[in-house]
């Protein structure tokens, strides 16, 4: 297995030029970040250390070249999400849901988790939010079949209308980038917060994503009321709680006819940027 590191972060917080502007990407322009309050993490949360193994680029890189070789080759899933994503609770990344999904799978995988990220806020070092987390990945050149986004825990507070567009935007992002491919949103994991604002971030969510991609996948475990075993501070999930949310993310990709590769030896590769994160990270 390839395991990677490496992630930039985007978020102008100050006034920029003209010219400047125009080279930015949407969700840095100081337009965009006024409008959508630019919700952060506090900068000391941001001091963590890379994961030692290369970049992620340079894993994903490789793996596009290998693929590029004659023979049958698995199908590419492409995973961008927060803490649950990056294996917190574990605090390891390699037994977080995306890593076990994309075994489970047999299928290649390039995996980005951004503890504290959401559609609207950046997270750790600044890494995020969704849609810096997609312009990461080369969707072009991987072509995936399949682009999973987790997302939302961190975003509950941020109006409604913000992160109605966010959704839209990442969605949009991935729709131009990676055409062929299914879309599936795994939405808020509620936690011990305040319900009322968790459904709030959740319908938007779910109402923003399927009205820009109407075959896009849902997998809501606010809604779904999903019970799997949590960490002490009662969010995260153990080990055998992200080993519950893999096949239970894996049921629901079936059900909308997404398949793993059955009888194959060994798995794919998987680029993983392999953030470290303590096992009780806030």
């Amino acid at each position: 297995m390839a395991a990677c590191v490496a992630v930039v972060g985007v978020l102008a917080l100050m006034p920029v030029s003209a010219a400047r502007a125009a080279a930015q990407p949407p969700w840095d322009t100081p337009g965009m970040a006024a409008r959508d309050a630019l919700f952060f993490y506090p900068r000391a949360q941001a001091q963590r250390l890379r994961a030692p193994g290369g970049s992620l680029a340079g894993c994903e890189q490789e793996l596009i070249r290998t693929r590029s070789a004659p023979g049958p080759q698995p199908p590419v899933l492409a995973i961008v999400g927060a803490s649950f994503t990056a294996g917190v609770g574990p605090g390891n990344p390699g037994q977080a849901w995306a890593v076990r999904l994309a075994r489970n799978l047999h299928w290649d995988a390039v995996i980005d988790g951004v503890p504290g990220a959401g559609y609207v806020r950046p997270g750790v070092g600044r890494k995020g939010p969704a849609a810096a987390e997609i312009a990461r990945v080369d969707l072009r050149k991987l072509d995936p079949a399949l682009v999973i986004v987790q997302a939302g825990h961190d975003d509950i507070g941020v109006p409604a209308s913000a992160e109605r567009r966010r959704v839209a935007q990442a969605v949009a992002m991935i729709r131009a980038q990676a055409p062929q491919a299914r879309i599936a949103l795994l939405t808020v994991f509620p936690g011990r917060t305040n319900l009322a604002a968790a459904r709030r971030t959740d319908q938007a969510i779910v109402t923003a994503g399927t009205a820009a991609d109407r075959q896009a996948i849902i997998m809501d475990p606010l809604t779904g009321d999903w019970n799997f075993v949590r960490v002490r501070a009662g969010l995260h999930p153990t080990a055998a709680g992200d080993a519950w949310i893999a096949a239970t993310v894996a049921g629901i990709l079936r059900e909308h006819g997404v398949f793993g590769q059955p009888g194959r030896d060994a798995g794919g590769t998987i680029c993983d940027s392999g953030i470290p994160v303590p096992a009780s990270p806030r």
